[in-house]
């Protein structure tokens, strides 16, 4: 299976100025990325979090994107480390014999990565 999530974190941030959507860095650097790289954000394999708002605030998103999956499991209690404040909750996702737990996730889909195999 293949599956998209979504995972938060709280936005980071030096003083109280945040504005969801806007980088608090932006004034400051407004550079693109080719001049400040030397390369396009697209060909460098980094973690990329966008602002967004949730419940008036402004917190970090990321999608995630996993492959070769076997299960998902999504518990009816959260975990003793989730935090209230943030959307989503613990995700426990096994790919081949091993298993990981994804942090503040929500499920944006998830499918089959060959349908047409029994």
């Amino acid at each position: 299976m293949l599956a998209s999530l979504y995972q938060y974190q709280h936005e980071q941030v030096a003083d109280g100025n945040r504005t969801a959507g806007k980088s608090q860095t932006e004034d400051s650097v407004n550079k693109d990325s080719e001049e400040y790289f030397g390369k396009s954000m697209s060909d460098l394999d980094v973690e990329t979090w966008k602002t967004v708002e949730h419940d008036g605030d402004p917190v970090q998103r990321r999608t995630i994107t996993l492959d070769e999956i076997i299960a998902i499991s999504v518990p009816e209690e959260p975990a003793d480390n989730d935090d209230p404040d943030l959307p989503g909750q613990t995700i426990q996702v096994r790919i081949g014999g091993g298993e990981t737990f994804i942090s503040q996730a929500e499920i944006v889909e998830v499918q089959d990565a060959n349908p047409d195999e029994s």
